[in-house]
């Protein structure tokens, strides 16, 4: 059965956005309930054997006796139904049959429409559903208005002041001009002053260097970022000072995680978990000095590998930041670790994807993966009301009004 057109106009007039349709309590999910306690109305007619308020079903020995509330649970969640009752409690509904999770019409699954899935995937999953046959290019169509969305997101006003900022890039396959490139995405993950991570945009390049990131940063200026404290980064060349040349206060803390990597590099298998047990024993000191003694003992150590002590005595500037912090503080700081989770988690949704189409679609993607992977921050990082202290005897000629932080 094909479904009117015009009908299924009607029921996208408001759509703005995918979680319209696909979302907890989107399109596909009130449509389904509508069907089925339809389809539970008219099991209810067919089993007294007249209309509801049919004045022939007086005095018939049965009748309708309101309604009781029903609980389906499948795939997509918990659906709440109205479920018909008959006087005499003989009416067993076909379609939600008793003890069952889902009846015939709930054995799709709108979980299945996930920022993923890609429009051919949808098309098929509307087809399995409702029988409704909608081509892939109305689909795209209605999908990118999500495009529109991710505009007036990436153009927000941001918030003047983001105590710590993790800055990192992930690559991507996108086809241009005929070809599968990769490409990268820069993401900014901020944290704000109530402790809240916040995704502050995504950007595409050809390719991940201080250059762009310098135009990234710029661009966080101009949408009102006034300051940043602490920036966290990897080793790319060139980007310390990128960033000290739109934040000149910033201070610079380059990930021990990454120069530890970069540092067994140089090291042969056999020698890499002794040498890794030394480099702990320097970013685990209690001060800056104590460190340093530490790198003075490894090089004298390993003068085999020459390499590794360079590593961080060429650094150095941009590692001993973290240890004018408390040990509570110092993991959420010397380390991207932040950022990377949530490009694990973004990597997860794009793995399956051979290559996007082009820039917009792979934007599109991320920005719903995004939006779902935010959906788990609702608690502020670890040890905050401690960093805020600490930060406000820092720089407190720095820090906004501490009432309004304290709202």
């Amino acid at each position: 059965m094909a479904i009117d057109k015009k009908l299924i106009d009607q029921l996208l007039t408001d759509y703005k956005r995918p979680e319209d349709i696909i979302g907890e309590n989107g399109l596909l999910k009130e449509l389904t309930k509508a069907i089925l306690e339809r389809a539970l109305e008219a099991e209810m007619t067919d089993h007294l054997g007249y209309e509801k308020h049919d004045p022939a079903g007086h005095h018939r020995g049965n009748t309708r006796n309101g309604k009781s509330q029903k609980t389906l649970k499948g795939d997509f969640g918990e659906l709440e139904l109205e479920t018909p009752r008959d006087r005499k409690a003989t009416f067993d509904p076909k379609i939600v049959a008793r003890g069952r999770r889902a009846g015939p019409a709930s054995t799709t699954r709108s979980s299945r429409c996930t920022p993923g899935m890609t429009t051919r995937e949808i098309q098929g999953h509307l087809e399995e559903m409702y029988g409704i046959e909608v081509s892939p290019t109305l689909i795209s169509n209605v999908t990118d208005a999500v495009i529109e969305e991710v505009k007036l997101w990436q153009g927000r006003p941001l918030d003047e002041l983001y105590p710590i900022v993790y800055l990192d890039a992930l690559m991507v396959k996108v086809r241009d001009e005929g070809h599968i490139q990769n490409k990268a995405i820069y993401v900014v993950l901020g944290v704000n002053l109530e402790g809240q991570k916040e995704v502050l945009g995504l950007w595409v390049a050809q390719t991940e260097g201080a250059k762009f990131w310098l135009q990234v940063l710029t661009e966080l200026q101009n949408r009102g970022v006034k300051d940043i404290f602490i920036a966290c980064v990897d080793g790319l060349k060139g980007f310390p000072e990128a960033i000290e040349a739109v934040y000149p206060r910033t201070e610079v803390q380059l990930c021990i995680v990454h120069l530890v990597r970069a540092s067994l590099n140089y090291v042969p298998w056999k020698a890499r978990k002794p040498v890794a047990a030394d480099l702990r024993l320097i970013y685990c000191a209690v001060t800056a000095e104590e460190a340093e003694q530490h790198l003075a003992e490894l090089q004298a150590k390993w003068k085999a590998y020459p390499s590794v002590s360079q590593v961080w005595r060429r650094n150095w500037a941009r590692i001993v930041p973290f240890f004018n912090y408390p040990p509570d503080m110092r993991k959420a700081i010397y380390t991207t670790n932040s950022v990377e989770s949530l490009n694990r988690s973004l990597r997860k949704i794009i793995k399956t994807r051979g290559g996007f189409p082009n820039e917009e679609a792979a934007l599109k993607l991320l920005f719903l993966a995004l939006r779902q992977a935010a959906k788990k921050w609702t608690m502020p990082i670890h040890h905050w009301r401690e960093a805020l202290n600490h930060f406000t005897i820092l720089w407190p000629e720095r820090m906004p009004a501490l009432e309004r932080v304290a709202q």
